[in-house]
């Protein structure tokens, strides 16, 4: 999809309205990501690139309970919604949503302890994210971030035909090497489980792409 496209774009908030997340993800998986970070502040300052309505974002507030952290996203709406749902959770004190765009962050550099991004950094590509982000973390500082990627080497024409579109698409060794090269020392990483692709991710799109079908 190309988000500089006004109608492509319009598409995608359209399908993605009112869903719990913006892209494949779970509190397991968070919490999982998180376990692999390693040694943080004990109070963490974290930056939430792309947050959506902000699932994630309440999930690493709740993990990391001494933590401050900024979430940003370019959609109005879904910083709306994500406000609501901390309001809600009585997170004002500790989390802040705002919109941001991903591609010029207001932030001081070295000022960020841990970025997070779920399911939003092919928006500007994978390498460009690790690049631009990398200014605005602390000494020691980490990113974690999911993206997909080839898992087998034997892979049907159709689906490779389906990722065409997606030229940043890779294999997870490829992926491995490029954090090295943009100057990352790889924690660790690991698969999504299926259940955080449907749970709160695929199962709603079908949903709402049902009902609006009966139309």
């Amino acid at each position: 999809m190309d988000f500089s496209n006004p109608e492509q774009l319009a598409v995608f908030i359209d399908v993605h309205s009112e869903l719990p997340r913006e892209g494949p993800g779970n509190q397991e998986s968070t919490a999982k990501a998180l376990s692999m970070v390693g040694s943080l502040p004990d109070e963490v300052g974290i930056l939430d690139i792309a947050c959506g309505p902000g699932m994630q974002t309440l999930d690493l507030a709740a993990l990391l309970p001494n933590s401050k952290i900024t979430a940003v996203d370019l959609n109005e709406g879904f910083v709306t919604e994500a406000n609501q749902r901390v309001q809600a959770a009585a997170l004002t004190d500790r989390v802040t949503v705002e919109i941001g765009n991903m591609r010029s962050l207001g932030f001081e550099d070295a000022s960020i302890d841990l970025i997070w991004c779920e399911g939003a950094a092919y928006i500007m590509g994978v390498k460009n994210a690790l690049t631009l982000w990398k200014k605005l973390l602390k000494p020691n500082g980490k990113i974690a971030l999911t993206d997909a990627a080839w898992l087998k080497e034997n892979r049907p024409p159709k689906l490779t035909e389906f990722w065409s579109d997606y030229p940043d698409m890779t294999t997870i060794d490829n992926r491995r090497d490029l954090i090295k090269q943009c100057g990352y020392k790889l924690l660790g990483d690991f698969v999504l489980p299926e259940s955080a692709w449907w749970d709160d991710y695929y199962g709603y799109v079908f949903l709402i792409m049902s009902i609006e079908s009966e139309d």
